[in-house]
């Protein structure tokens, strides 16, 4: 911020010297007319003319024409005379004008503007340029409505800003050009369960067994399928599913601590004997650690201070953002106060834009929201956290919501 400032006083300086130069650079005496300098001007013009005409690398007809032409503009110049000479006393104010232009913007952004914003760490993307991308991605599909990647994407956005049954339609119409993308069919049934109540059962399940039929291995359908299990109270089930995905995960973190705890919770509600020990969970093997890539994990808390200024059902924006880029969220993720403290993981996949994924930026910045009006857009009285600047792959990241929107 410091530097900032810094900055813009010398650019303000810089700007004032050239405005005020023609009024404070006059002198009554020992000065140059304007009327002498532009008849030398125009006599250097007439010289090097006749030289081009000597050496017959002009012709007479322009040679003519550009004398004219030279001799015109010089009877302009001269008659319009000299500038008046600034008195003393008018020099005095004009430097005091220059001196106060400055001071006086600077006093009054301080007094009515957000200093706040000029702190790297405290900036947020902005949400209202989010929403415009989406309507301009949507207009973009009804025009060219043949892009399944368009869809899928529009679909994703969707699903972020929890607009459930538009990212439904926008899945279906993906779907219907790549029915045989297991990721796509694991992202429509997700949208078509949350527009359903949060409900597995039906559509969505038969979504997420055709996405296991093409790859069993995707994470995603893994573990919706699960999830499906485990509302149907078939919870042997789910611990067999979800304990597959172990192996797909990096040892250690966090994702493979949180699945460790739904297999152990599953089992014990079946009745299937002591919890899944270390020892006897699956081990990713080489090709699974290493592609892990690009993603941040870690957890938001609130600030025990502002515990009493939110509503469990207030929304909560955790988002990744490039910290040297554009101010465009990489990715998004959408959950409520109640969650907290919330674990969360951001990767590719849920990038907002094609080409801005978090892996494209080696540093970002992740920050957390929390909204009082389920405004994507931030609002006066929202409450707000940001990390500094941290590796796209980080993990074990804290984030902590501390701050008020004003």
């Amino acid at each position: 911020m410091i530097a900032f400032a810094v900055a813009a006083a010398v650019l303000a300086a810089i700007a004032l010297a050239f405005v005020l130069r023609p009024f404070l650079g006059h002198r009554e005496r020992g000065r140059v007319s304007r009327k002498e300098a532009n008849v030398a001007i125009y006599r250097d013009e007439l010289r090097e003319l006749d030289a081009d005409l000597a050496a017959g690398t002009l012709a007479r007809e322009d040679y003519d024409r550009a004398r004219m032409e030279i001799e015109s503009r010089l009877l302009e110049d001269v008659s319009a005379g000299d500038a008046p000479v600034v008195p003393a006393s008018r020099r005095a104010s004009l430097v005091a004008l220059g001196v106060a232009v400055p001071v006086l913007a600077a006093a009054i952004y301080f007094l009515t503007g957000n200093p706040g914003a000029l702190d790297p760490s405290r900036q947020v993307p902005d949400a209202a340029h989010v929403d415009a991308m989406v309507a301009r991605l949507a207009a973009k599909m009804r025009e060219h409505p043949e892009d399944a990647d368009g869809w899928k994407l529009l679909g994703r956005s969707y699903t972020v800003m929890g607009r459930f049954p538009e990212a439904v339609d926008a899945y279906a119409k993906a779907a219907e050009l790549s029915p045989r993308d297991p990721q796509l069919l694991a992202d429509f049934a997700d949208a078509l369960a949350m527009s359903r109540g949060q409900r597995m059962e039906g559509e969505p399940e038969k979504l997420v067994d055709r996405a296991l039929e093409i790859d069993p291995s995707n994470l995603k359908a893994l573990a919706l399928s699960g999830t499906a299990a485990y509302e149907r109270a078939d919870y042997a089930k789910a611990a067999e599913i979800w304990s597959r995905m172990l192996p797909l995960v990096p040892e250690g973190s966090e994702d493979a601590r949180a699945i460790a705890q739904n297999v152990n919770e599953a089992r014990k509600l079946a009745g299937i004997g002591a919890p899944l020990a270390k020892e006897d969970r699956p081990r990713p093997s080489p090709k699974a650690k290493a592609a892990g890539g690009s993603g941040i994990r870690g957890v938001v808390r609130l600030s025990p201070e502002l515990r009493r200024q939110v509503q469990p059902d207030d929304f909560v924006f955790v988002f990744a953002r490039a910290a040297q880029g554009p101010p465009m969220p990489l990715a998004v993720l959408r959950r409520k106060v109640a969650d907290l403290p919330l674990q969360f993981s951001l990767d590719d996949s849920m990038a907002m834009a094609q080409g801005l994924n978090i892996s494209a930026f080696p540093q970002v910045v992740v920050g957390a929201r929390i909204s009082k009006s389920g405004n994507a857009t931030p609002q006066p009285g929202d409450l707000q956290g940001a990390t500094a600047p941290i590796a796209n792959n980080a993990s074990g990241v804290t984030v902590t919501i501390d701050t008020v929107v004003r």
